[in-house]
């Protein structure tokens, strides 16, 4: 049975937890998919880099504390990714470190790295895919090799390849989404009657929102989001400055109140429509939709796309937005789709 080795580039919640799933569970879903997975490397800002071409005790690798480092383990207390990157043993590189929004480093230059020495690559890390998505999609072809990136959107909730998989034969108009639980989550704390403030207080108390919360109130992580699903799905060719971006910060009491009593509700909408002439407008801005759309009831953390075809309306999908063990499910459901490619079984995802 085929054996991937994979390296984690990243030790961080998400990476992590998918050390903890193979740890676990792993004979469960060598049965279940017909491949097992096997971690030869890993790297972490705190933790050092370790290699091990025969495989890593993930126990031991999980249960680090303190100040210990990989160097006590045969590793290094010192980080160097672009080496273990191109000289591990891994096929498969999952690449889940800090999102830059402005360059996508350093994780762009992490993909580059193992898509030219031959190694496919999974990540859930937006900047990569939002703005070097083409590039480093040929670069994955011209080397043979897979670039998948299934959680950069919406955690462990395959939209992206649901849509290009199950919607051959309609022509895609356009979508509109609510796709950040952090901004999600302050309205309608907002709507129960908390002002802004208190909402984000809340919202950083629950672990939903960060100490600086700009990336998600302000839109810039929707935005993100946006250009990715417009240019993976609607072939919008478009860049960052091309998706006009708003934030919730805007939005008062006053303006929740008066929705409400119009039988309104907020929500921070990310969307892209095909124009007549072909090209495609997108953009993230709060709106107030009525009670009976689609994205309206859509609550906390959860995510939901419509998306507009032409031979079903609109068709809403909905799922988890966020969580480690959500975004860990992504990283190997992007696994499970590079092994169906490469055998043609079915890849249940």
């Amino acid at each position: 049975m085929t054996t991937y080795d994979i390296a984690l580039i990243g030790f961080g919640g998400v990476n992590r937890t998918l050390a903890e799933l193979i740890a676990t569970r792993g004979e469960g879903l060598r049965s279940d998919l017909g491949f097992g997975l096997r971690v030869v490397a890993i790297t972490d800002l705190r933790l050092g880099s370790l290699v091990q071409p025969e495989g890593i005790d993930l126990s031991m690798a999980l249960n680090l504390g303190g100040s210990e480092t990989f160097a006590v383990h045969g590793g290094s207390a010192d980080t160097n990714n672009e080496s273990v990157i191109h000289t591990c043993t891994a096929d498969i590189i999952c690449e889940a470190t800090y999102t830059n929004p402005e360059d996508g480093e350093p994780a762009v230059s992490h993909v580059r790295w193992a898509l030219e020495s031959g190694k496919s690559v999974c990540t859930t890390n937006k900047g990569p895919v939002a703005l070097r998505g083409a590039e480093l999609t040929s670069l994955a072809e011209q080397n043979g090799v897979h670039f998948e990136f299934e959680g950069a959107v919406m955690s462990g909730t395959p939209v992206i390849r649901l849509a290009k998989k199950m919607f051959s034969g309609l022509k895609l108009n356009g979508f509109e989404g609510i796709l950040n639980g952090t901004s999600n989550y302050v309205l309608g704390r907002m709507e129960a009657g908390l002002d802004y403030d208190a909402a984000i207080r809340e919202a950083q108390e629950l672990g939903y929102a960060e100490a600086n919360p700009a990336a998600d109130v302000e839109g810039y992580d929707v935005q993100l989001k946006v250009l990715i699903l417009a240019n993976e799905l609607l072939d919008a060719g478009i860049e960052l400055k091309d998706v006009k971006r708003q934030g919730i910060s805007t939005v008062t009491p006053e303006d929740i109140n008066k929705a409400s009593r119009a039988g309104r509700r907020w929500k921070l909408v990310g969307s892209a429509q095909r124009n007549p002439d072909g090209t495609v407008t997108a953009g993230v801005t709060p709106v107030e939709l009525p009670l009976d759309h689609g994205l309206a009831g859509v609550s906390g953390a959860t995510n939901a796309v419509a998306f507009d075809t032409d031979l079903l309306g609109h068709v809403t999908v909905s799922g988890p937005g966020a969580g480690r063990v959500e975004t860990a499910y992504a990283l190997l459901s992007d696994i499970i789709a590079m092994h169906a490619a490469k055998t043609g079984a079915v890849a249940h995802v």
